[in-house]
């Protein structure tokens, strides 16, 4: 009896395991779909060369780096709507926050699709990551438009 508990304790193991796997690879696919579904194509390395002008191709979409007197303006609708919905915030925001803000379903593969928009508006300058998931717009941003 103690042998098949045993067995019964690893197999438990196991499945939940494998459940968790499943979960993280449904989530992947959803991101996938999601990519798919807005024309974007992921990149092949993370050392692809940039192009002329300082943006970062994903696909046909570009993420120029930001510099001063540039507006979300020129962006694709889904980068524009983000950067828009932080700057209107009142304070730090999630992209869990920001996801029914720019029309999207709050589900986990969109809000981690956003999550990775954000991350590389933060990389060319348009946002600041003010602690692990809570996003700003950059503070270079903020001195032209106080500026202004």
């Amino acid at each position: 009896m103690e042998e098949l508990e045993g067995q019964i304790a690893a197999l438990t193991s196991r499945l939940e395991a494998e459940r968790r796997q499943l979960e993280r690879l449904t989530v992947t696919r959803e991101t996938l779909d999601e990519f798919a579904a807005e024309g974007i194509a992921l990149e092949a390395s993370a050392s692809a060369a940039e192009p002329v002008g300082g943006g970062q191709v994903v696909g046909a979409q570009t993420v120029t780096v930001w510099r001063k007197g540039m507006t979300s303006a020129d962006f694709p609708p889904v980068y524009r709507d983000i950067v828009d919905v932080v700057d209107d915030a009142p304070g730090p925001v999630q992209a869990k926050q920001i996801v029914p803000r720019i029309g999207l379903p709050a589900q986990t593969a969109k809000i981690e699709g956003t999550r990775g928009k954000l991350k590389r508006l933060v990389e060319r300058g348009w946002l600041d990551e003010q602690s692990a998931g809570l996003f700003t717009p950059s503070a270079r941003r903020r001195a032209e438009r106080s500026a202004r």
